[in-house]
């Protein structure tokens, strides 16, 4: 018997993607999956939208937020109910390609693997290619995640069964970034990365990545708030963060030559 994967979606005003993002997972080769889809008050028609889905499959569950709440929130919700062995992460625009479960558990279960991610490619706002390639580094310790965040979380998935279930701090950016690093520090080894691309990340106008200051602002509040770091070590780790993002991380996308 597969080992059953739980799939955490937040969705907030998502009716013009879930539907393609939903249809994603229901595209995998690897069929033993419940996906979760999680509400946050949505004002559009996400919800009906999701409930046609849910309908027709049985392993599709809706759960509603009675507030607005967050991403943070609602992910917490999602892994709360999930049942699975594993918990993977899909954020309600994106997605991901059909290889993608069952590439990622076999490689966990043939590398004694807690915490596995693997590379993407970008589409935009009308899922058209950016044909950029964000490669992932082939391991990723506590202390190079401390740094900067390598996983993206549309790629990650952790072993609950083993570690058990690692809930995201309640920050409104950035949040899973420490929840990548505490299943990390969970696993006490380090989280290992497929080379191949098996999802697509969908840049959106106005995204906190390409607004540096927003950025820089929620990353200490990561150090401080979320990892309670003193103001030294916080403006420390925000210096190591500036040469990881320019001089490495910018390094990991690369331009797709279409032939």
């Amino acid at each position: 018997m597969k080992p059953l994967v739980s799939i955490i979606t937040p969705m907030y005003n998502s009716e013009v993607f879930i539907s393609e993002t939903i249809n994603s997972v229901l595209n995998q080769s690897y069929n033993n999956w419940e996906l979760i889809l999680i509400d946050d008050c949505s004002t559009d028609n996400t919800i009906a939208v999701a409930s046609t889905f849910q309908l027709k499959n049985k392993n599709i569950h809706l759960l509603k937020n009675t507030k607005n709440a967050g991403a943070a929130i609602s992910r917490n919700k999602g892994i709360n109910a999930a049942n699975g062995d594993y918990i993977a992460f899909l954020d309600a625009d994106d997605l991901w390609k059909p290889i993608k479960l069952e590439t990622q558990i076999r490689f966990m279960q043939t590398h004694n693997c807690d915490v596995c991610y693997s590379s993407y490619e970008q589409i935009n706002d009308n899922g058209k290619p950016l044909n950029k390639f964000v490669k992932a580094l082939p391991t990723l310790s506590y202390s190079r995640l401390l740094k900067s965040n390598y996983i993206g979380n549309l790629t990650g998935i952790y072993n609950a069964k083993v570690l058990g279930k690692i809930n995201a701090p309640n920050l409104r950016k950035r949040q899973d970034w420490l929840l990548w690093l505490k299943a990390v520090e969970v696993s006490g080894k380090p989280a290992q990365g497929i080379q191949e691309s098996l999802a697509y990340y969908r840049v959106r106008k106005n995204a906190m990545s390409s607004n540096k200051p927003e950025l820089l602002k929620h990353n200490y509040r990561v150090y401080r708030k979320g990892l309670k770091f003193p103001v030294i070590k916080s403006l420390y780790y925000m210096f190591q963060f500036l040469i990881e993002h320019f001089f490495v991380k910018s390094k990991l996308i690369t331009t797709i030559h279409k032939k």
